[in-house]
């Protein structure tokens, strides 16, 4: 019987608690309300002056006929594609891989792909640089003894670092999709006279299909946003995100005209996207009722232990770049030049003592984006879970639609709706404020939602019938079954705010540098000890929160 069904007996309880009282149809028009101001606004300010501003419809007549904005749109769309299928592969090998057979140190397939997403892709791609740049550990080292390796820039670093960065994605969500499958299914199709082959391909892979294509598509919609990797690794290449950043630099305070126009064209590549995955994958997706998932097996024989050193090595390449950062931070520097093989803390105590303000402006304009976030995320979470209406599907889709978008689109949008006219935030902290909260606010939602989804009705509904007004029923009951959720989302909301760059890098001003912009600033001077320094500081200020959330009070945040 369906929980649908189930609780349908609940009666006159059941309507009143699902019934959305007044109260919540207001805190949800205000919700919409914020959503359109600090979401719709931006993006629309952005469509609107690509072809009202200055030049008119100049700016598209520049794209078309300057090289270089069209190459960029070809070289992002074929990268897109390219690494969301090189991570597909990697997630899918990795997730088949740790749910189908057991091994010694299995657990590392818990945690080290995790890695990936707690890691500041900004310390990522500095270390790659630094282990294969052209004045790179491994570079210098090969070099000696004859062997010159391609350049790390342009295509090669980004379809290295990029699927690195991304294939956890499509990880977590295969291997959710893995566990959760029948595996009576299989062995039905078997015992009808399939062969093993030939079950995997009609049952298996249909079945798991969705999950993989959903997650394809998100890294193929982050690969298209990304200006990190872009920007260090790939500076080579033209690419939509930097080239969006360049044109923002270079029209500060002229017309504005190029930057919405590669920012427009990469809201409807987005807007397209989520289309596709809306009517295709969104329709294929399956549910599993009742079952069991696979018994794993034992690694045997020569085509186990080749599994068992890919999977390694992809994991030793995902780890690799933390490693490399500790071991930089603690190298003795002069300037640009690293000393390796002489460690010292000198880099830590010139960073400490001679410009902790990237530090305490991270902390302080991080937190408070965290707080921000998490209250405005239990409240979204609570309407589009619980106290749907009308307005929910609008405000799920707009609260959702950052975390597709480029953050450098974002920051544009941003300064141009909050710095000047009737707002004058420009060059204050509360716009970098805006800009976090709006960008992480997606991985807030997802995680509060998560728990909702697990609270039944049932119980805020009795609550009601004895007599209970709505919000207090909600305060009193449903709020406090929600702190796991909310401990979650404030963790996962701390950790992608403070590893946050390309928008916070449109929208801040002299004296509000975070860790990740000074980091950022620092590679392009050459100063690479320092960078690791605060690199290795942003890595801390991620991965301890994390630490003690999950060993200390036993938060599940990737459940």
């Amino acid at each position: 019987m369906s929980a649908q069904s189930t609780l349908g007996t609940a009666g006159p309880a059941r309507r009143a608690g699902n019934r959305s009282p007044w109260p919540w149809v207001i805190i949800t028009m205000v919700a919409v309300v914020l959503a359109v101001t600090f979401v719709l606004t931006p993006i629309l300010n952005i469509l609107i002056r690509s072809l009202t501003s200055g030049e008119g419809l100049g700016g598209w007549v520049r794209f078309v006929e300057e090289p270089k904005y069209l190459n960029a749109l070809g070289n992002s769309l074929l990268l897109s594609a390219l690494v969301a299928l090189i991570a597909t592969v990697i997630g899918v090998f990795l997730a088949y891989f740790a749910s189908r057979y057991r091994f010694p140190g299995k657990w590392l397939f818990t945690v080290l792909p995790l890695s990936a997403l707690i890691i500041p892709e900004l310390i990522v791609a500095q270390a790659w640089l630094m282990l294969l740049g052209n004045n790179g550990v491994l570079t210098r080292w090969l070099k000696d003894v004859g062997i010159e390796l391609p350049s790390v820039y342009g295509w090669p670093g980004m379809l290295l670092v990029m699927p690195l960065v991304t294939y956890p994605y499509v990880y977590l969500g295969t291997l959710a999709a893995l566990r959760n499958f029948d595996s009576q299914l299989e062995e039905a199709a078997t015992s009808l006279g399939a062969s093993p082959l030939a079950a995997r391909l009609k049952v298996t892979i249909p079945t798991i299909l969705p999950a993989v294509l959903s997650t394809s598509i998100l890294v193929f919609s982050l690969t298209l946003g990304n200006f990190t990797t872009a920007t260090i690794i790939g500076k080579q290449l033209d690419l939509l995100a930097p080239l969006t950043y360049t044109a923002f630099l270079a029209e500060m305070g002229g017309d504005p005209a190029m930057q919405s126009t590669l920012a427009t064209l990469s809201i409807a590549i987005i807007a397209l996207v989520l289309l596709l995955q809306r009517f295709t994958v969104d329709r294929r997706r399956y549910e599993m009722v009742q079952g069991r998932s696979w018994a794993p097996g034992r690694l045997r024989g020569a085509s186990g232990a080749v599994m068992a050193v890919l999977a390694a090595l992809v994991l030793l390449a995902t780890v690799l770049p933390l490693g490399l950062v500790v071991v930089m931070a603690f190298t003795k520097s002069s300037g640009p030049v690293l000393k390796w093989g002489e460690f010292s803390l000198d880099t830590f105590r010139q960073v400490l003592t001679g410009d902790p303000q990237p530090i305490l402006n991270t902390l302080a304009f991080g937190l408070t984006a965290c707080a921000i976030g998490v209250v405005i995320s239990v409240v979204v979470s609570t309407i589009i879970v619980k106290k749907r209406n009308p307005l929910a599907p609008l405000l799920d889709y707009l609260v959702m639609f950052p975390q597709a978008l480029s953050g450098t689109v974002l920051g544009i949008g941003i300064v141009m709706t909050f710095a000047g006219g009737i707002w004058q935030l420009g060059g204050t902290a509360i716009i970098i404020v805006i800009v976090l909260v709006v960008r992480r606010l997606p991985h807030g939602v997802r995680s509060a939602s998560g728990i909702l989804h697990s609270i039944p009705d049932s119980i805020e509904d009795a609550a009601v019938s004895l007599g209970v007004p709505p919000m207090k029923s909600y305060l009193k009951v449903v709020l406090p079954l929600m702190v796991p959720g909310i401990a979650a989302a404030a963790i996962l909301t701390w950790v992608t705010i403070v590893g946050e760059l390309s928008a916070s890098l449109v929208v801040y001003s002299a004296g509000q540098e975070t860790l990740s912009i000074k980091v950022f600033r620092l590679i392009f001077t050459g100063l690479n000890g320092q960078a690791a320094v605060y690199g290795l500081i942003l890595c801390a200020l991620a991965i301890v929160p994390i630490v003690i959330a999950t060993r200390v009070f036993k938060v599940r945040l990737f459940d």
